[in-house]
C-alpha cells in the first residue's frame, strides 16, 4: 500500500445513469503534468484495487477531480461509482501519459478529440495557462451517444467561460464542439467521420486538417483510437511519444473508463 497514498472524497455527482464525477483531496506532494493519470482505487478485503484515470482537475487545482463511467459488474466501478463525501480512495503516487504537449512538435491549432470519458485528460488541458500561450486555437471536441452524456463537458467549458481568468483565454481561443450518435443535435456524428467528410471544420468555420498547424491529441473509444490514427498517419502525420515529439499522440493506457 506505500505505493498509493489516502485521499478523502470530497464530492460526488451523477451526471446520468452511466456517468459521474468527484473530488478529493491532493497530497502536497503529488506531482502530474496536465493530461496525465495516475491508478486510483479502493482498498478491498485489505488489498488495492486499481485502475487508471486521467487527472480531469489541473495541476494547479488543490483537489483532484475524475470522471468515471459506470459498469455495474465492473471490479472497480461498481465499487466506485458507490462512493459518497467522506470516504477514503487510493491514488497513486506517480502520474503518468501520454497526453502532454511536450510530447508535440509546435503547431498553431490544436485540436483535443474525445469519446466518452476520454473527456478527462481534456478537462485538465484547457485549464493551462501555457496551452493558451501555445497554441492560437484550441478545438474541444467529444462525442457521445447520447445528449445527456455531454452534460459534464458542456458545465466545464460553460464555467470556464464564465471563469475571472480563463474566460478572456477562452473566448478568443477555446473552441468546444460536442456531437452525438443517436439523438437529434445540432451536430450529429462519430468524430473520425466529421473530420474524414470535412464536416467538423466546416461546423466550426476554420479550415481542414493542415500538417503544418495541427497538433491533435486522442482519448476515448478503441474505434477512434484506431481509426483515427491511421487516417492521420495516411496523411504523413506522425505519432509523438515520451522520446520524439509528433504531430499527434494516442492515450493508449486505456480506452473508454
Amino acid at each position: 500500500m506505500s505505493a498509493f497514498q489516502k485521499e478523502t472524497v470530497l464530492s460526488v455527482r451523477h451526471w446520468t445513469e452511466s456517468l459521474f464525477s468527484f473530488t478529493a483531496t491532493r497530497d502536497p506532494g503529488f506531482r502530474f503534468q496536465n493530461g496525465q493519470f495516475a491508478m486510483i482505487g479502493l482498498e478491498v478485503e485489505g488489498k488495492p484495487l486499481m485502475r487508471a484515470y486521467s487527472m480531469a482537475s489541473a495541476n494547479h487545482e488543490e483537489a483532484l477531480e475524475f470522471f468515471s463511467i459506470k459498469v455495474q459488474d465492473g471490479p472497480l466501478t461498481s465499487r466506485l461509482q458507490k462512493i459518497r463525501e467522506g470516504d477514503i480512495i487510493l491514488v497513486g503516487r506517480k502520474a503518468t501519459g501520454t497526453l502532454i504537449t511536450g510530447n508535440l512538435i509546435p503547431g498553431k491549432r490544436l485540436l483535443l478529440l474525445s469519446t466518452g470519458t476520454g473527456l478527462a485528460p481534456f478537462a485538465s488541458l484547457i485549464k493551462d495557462p501555457d496551452v493558451y500561450e501555445n497554441y492560437e486555437t484550441i478545438v474541444l471536441a467529444h462525442g457521445c451517444r447520447q445528449v445527456p452524456e455531454l452534460a459534464y463537458g458542456e458545465r466545464l467549458v460553460e464555467g470556464l467561460r464564465d471563469h475571472e481568468f480563463f474566460g478572456p483565454l477562452i473566448r478568443d481561443k477555446l473552441v468546444y464542439y460536442p456531437t452525438v450518435t443517436r439523438e437529434p443535435f445540432r451536430n450529429r456524428g462519430r468524430i473520425t467521420d466529421l473530420i474524414a467528410s470535412n464536416q467538423l471544420f466546416d461546423d466550426i468555420g476554420q479550415p481542414g486538417l493542415d500538417i503544418e498547424t495541427d497538433r491533435i491529441m486522442l482519448c476515448g473509444s478503441p474505434a477512434m483510437l484506431e481509426e483515427l490514427p491511421a487516417m492521420f498517419s495516411a496523411r504523413g502525420f506522425v505519432e509523438g511519444n515520451h522520446s520524439q515529439p509528433g504531430h499527434f499522440v494516442v492515450e493508449k493506457a486505456f480506452v473508454e473508463r
